[in-house]
């Protein structure tokens, strides 16, 4: 069972020495630029307040400056990615500034928001980072979608036509926003299309982001995740958390590596090798590996992800 951070505790390592269960909901916001996702972001804060949760948030913008920051009141923790991207190729940067939001004031559920250039899928690896197999109950992606855009989205260039897509086909649950802008014909025609570009995700057809907190609530792309199962519900993806027992040769965990399907897409964590004191970082990804030093005690875990992690085995 989910248990949230305990009222008495300060943070989450004070909750973990009192032995609280805690998995922090974590809900990622996803749309292309101008869609009303920090309009959103906006409504859920007062929501979620409403509720006697606590929130916090992380903010990634491609700029060097965020604007959109500004916007979140100071009572609630905050962390930003700026002049940059929080999907894979900043990850690390990002489990850094989710792990210093974990280190602080006590928090309840926890709102990502992605800048309009990310694709969503990617800017969930930081979520799923071993640090955090334990921590975070990744909830979904809800995708603010324009709608009067998406009735002009064949005069984009390819390349962004292909994100605004896939923002919307990898959502849990589709914000169908501006819908004020559209005639009842647009309108039916829009929820037509977009239904059939994802027909698993729930619609909600919104104007200036309004949709109840309770709607997402109701994701659940990642049931409950034990501590070896992270469903990707999108993508047909899941991801398997490997904790290691013991310390492993090197060249025998490469010759695991190399020996699994093509359906392995990405692995990421800290191994422990014969030898060594501290595990070693380890990223595998498009059949390439990097190993490097770490200087500090690490979890011991690797996440598989993949058509079928849970059938790789252990190395």
């Amino acid at each position: 069972m989910r248990v949230l951070f305990s009222s008495i505790c300060v943070n989450w390592n004070e909750c973990k020495e009192k032995g609280c269960t805690i998995l922090v909901d974590v809900y990622l916001i996803s749309g292309f630029l101008g869609s009303g996702k920090t309009t959103l972001l906006k409504r859920l804060l007062m929501q979620v307040k409403e509720q006697g949760l606590k929130p916090a948030v992380f903010m990634n913008e491609v700029g060097a400056l965020n604007i959109d920051s500004q916007e979140v009141e100071d009572d609630v923790p905050m962390k930003e990615l700026l002049d940059g991207c929080i999907c894979c190729t900043g990850s690390e940067k990002s489990e850094a500034q989710i792990q210093t939001l974990l280190a602080g004031p006590a928090f309840d559920v926890l709102i990502i928001e992605t800048t309009g250039a990310a694709h969503p899928v990617e800017a969930m690896e930081a979520i799923f980072s071993p640090l955090f197999a334990e921590k975070l109950n990744f909830k979904g992606i809800v995708t603010v979608a324009d709608s009067k855009r998406w009735t002009a989205r064949n005069t984009m260039s390819p390349q962004i036509r292909s994100l605004f897509l896939e923002q919307i086909r990898h959502a849990d649950l589709l914000l169908a926003n501006k819908m004020d802008l559209l005639s009842e014909s647009e309108q039916a025609q829009v929820i037509f299309e977009m239904q059939s570009l994802n027909p698993k995700a729930r619609i909600v057809q919104t104007v200036q982001s309004k949709v109840g907190f309770a709607e997402l609530q109701k994701l659940t792309a990642s049931e409950k995740r034990q501590s070896e199962s992270l469903p990707l519900s999108k993508l047909n993806l899941k991801a398997e958390v490997i904790t290691f027992t013991a310390p492993v040769k090197r060249e025998r965990f490469e010759e695991w590596v190399k020996s699994l399907p093509d359906d392995v897409y990405r692995i990421k964590g800290y191994v422990p090798l014969e030898g060594n004191k501290y595990p070693h970082a380890f990223q595998y990804a498009y059949g390439m590996i990097q190993w490097l030093p770490e200087y500090m005690k690490m979890p011991p875990q690797i996440v598989v992800i993949g058509e079928h992690p849970e059938q790789v085995g252990r190395p």
